[in-house]
């Protein structure tokens, strides 16, 4: 199936060649041209040769998989309350960006040319249309204990294709004029509630460390404080 699509948030297998999870294999035709010392390309090069245009790429026999939720994460900043006594309770605003990556966790929103390719064949196969980058927003009630440190988590529906590359070249290269990737998965944000799974978000409180009780004693005692995610008190 061939295909043109909006990117967003898509997750694509480029990276799982080390892993052995995507292979490249030629495929037989007349005109191929065989050399025994003509190394083969990995699953990268033929996936850049479709990104640039110097291969052209089909993404076939699409299957959609079970949808999932993602690994709950943080999408708020992150409450110290360095009171001794008192419940700190407020209504945080939170926001929460699905991007696009491939299953180990790097960025592949540049690769704009294959995911436009992935989800047309996905349309055209399913006459469904795919969510791209996904963006939610809320406000969740939170109450943190005194000497404790309270954030709020999310989870996100997320939904898997696979199905094989296959990448046609007008003049031979590493001997062929067909490759093929197979093994190939895609991964996109899905619509709350497909196949019964639900965006899930999730308050969450812990005692403070030892350092952070101290700097509490030392610099901020008897406050609320609030710091972005990732930084520490």
């Amino acid at each position: 199936m061939i295909a043109k699509m909006r990117y967003g948030g898509w997750l694509l297998a480029l990276s799982a060649t080390a892993l052995g999870l995507v292979t490249a294999t030629a495929m037989p035709a007349s005109a191929n041209h065989d050399v025994p010392w003509q190394p083969k390309p990995s699953a990268q090069d033929l996936l850049n040769d479709c990104s640039s245009g110097v291969g052209k790429c089909t993404f076939n026999d699409p299957v959609i998989k079970e949808a999932y939720l993602s690994n709950f994460h943080q999408v708020s900043d992150t409450i110290y309350n360095c009171s001794a006594t008192r419940d700190s309770t407020q209504s945080k605003a939170w926001a929460d960006m699905t991007g696009s990556m491939d299953q180990v966790g790097v960025t592949i929103t540049e690769k704009v040319e294959l995911l436009e390719i992935v989800e047309i064949s996905v349309q055209q196969s399913y006459s469904h249309t795919w969510i791209n980058q996904h963006t939610e927003t809320g406000t969740t009630t939170l109450t943190v204990g005194p000497g404790e440190v309270g954030w709020i988590n999310r989870a996100q529906v997320m939904q898997k294709v696979t199905g094989t590359w296959q990448t046609h070249y007008d003049d031979p290269h590493w001997g062929h004029y067909f490759w093929e990737v197979t093994g190939a998965a895609v991964i996109s944000p899905a619509a709350n509630g497909t196949d019964g799974k639900h965006n899930t978000v999730v308050t969450k409180t812990r005692p403070m460390t030892t350092s952070e009780k101290l700097s509490c004693e030392t610099m901020h005692k008897n406050k609320i404080v609030e710091l972005p995610k990732g930084r520490s008190l």
